[in-house]
């Protein structure tokens, strides 16, 4: 309770943010009490729901196509989205601060190496760029990190370039150097705590990008493999049934996105009200 009043007291200033928050938080919540919350084993069949798929008073949003509890299976795909999706970005996120604070305290040619990386990475459609990776590598938590890392990592290290070349014109961080502190100290004690506004802000945004990205791996395939409950997947299995079971697909859908929509509202929020 202490840790949602502070959470309230926080955002209250945002409307926006405060939405963004309670969605996020509501489906953290349904991810951890997947094993409490859901009514059924997500890969349990039941041969009889599955020739009449529709809600019902057993299945409250009906089964799938074999027989599978749709609540159940979105339920723990939120437990699978919430694996995934932190980890993915806050692996980039270490990759892109380690390599951008650095490239724009030194310049140079690290700098220069590290943007010109940058470039050519980020020439590459990031879709292309999962695709390839996720296909070479195989489907799997630990590839759909690295797809994820090597797409988002360059973005993360330009912006951390650009702030890191704003502040490290600033007094403290000269006073910092006359005081003999390590460049490491510098960076990472003094500089990267005064970036962390405009870095909060492009996490949270990079979030919901994993999520519709989990969610198109997911339908093209390429997701977590079965019988893994996946909110894309989910969607793939039951597109050719939207003519007469559209529920199958719709309810994984809007699960995307009101958890994108939590992760774009927060993000906007803390820009406008300048929280972060």
């Amino acid at each position: 309770m202490t840790m949602m009043r502070t959470i309230l007291r926080r955002f209250s200033p945002s409307p926006s943010a405060l939405i963004g928050v309670a969605l996020i938080v509501a489906w953290g919540l349904v991810a951890l009490l997947a094993p409490l919350i859901a009514p059924y084993d997500p890969s349990a069949i039941d041969f009889a729901a599955a020739a009449d798929p529709h809600p019902s008073l057993a299945h409250w949003l009906g089964t799938d196509s074999s027989g599978r509890d749709i609540l159940s299976r979105l339920i723990w795909g939120a437990r699978t989205t919430f694996t995934v999706v932190p980890l993915a970005v806050v692996s980039a996120f270490a990759a892109g601060i380690l390599l951008g604070v650095p490239a724009g305290y030194f310049g140079g040619w690290f700098d220069a190496l590290v943007s010109r990386l940058s470039d050519v990475i980020l020439a590459f459609p990031a879709l292309i760029i999962y695709i390839i990776l996720i296909t070479a590598l195989g489907p799997s938590l630990l590839n759909i990190i690295i797809a994820v890392t090597l797409a988002y990592a360059p973005g993360v290290s330009r912006i951390a370039r650009g702030i890191t070349l704003a502040l490290r014109e600033q007094d403290y961080v000269a006073a910092a150097q006359a005081r003999g502190e390590s460049s490491l100290y510098i960076m990472f004690a003094e500089i990267l705590p005064n970036a962390r506004g405009p870095l909060i802000v492009d996490l949270c945004l990079r979030a919901g990008y994993t999520v519709i990205l989990t969610g198109t791996l997911g339908f093209l395939g390429l997701g977590l493999p079965p019988p893994t409950p996946d909110w894309g997947g989910m969607v793939v299995e039951s597109a050719h049934l939207l003519p007469i079971a559209w529920h199958m697909a719709v309810f994984p859908c809007v699960a995307i996105a009101s958890l994108v929509i939590g992760c774009n509202l927060l993000a906007d929020g803390l820009r406008k009200e300048g929280l972060t």
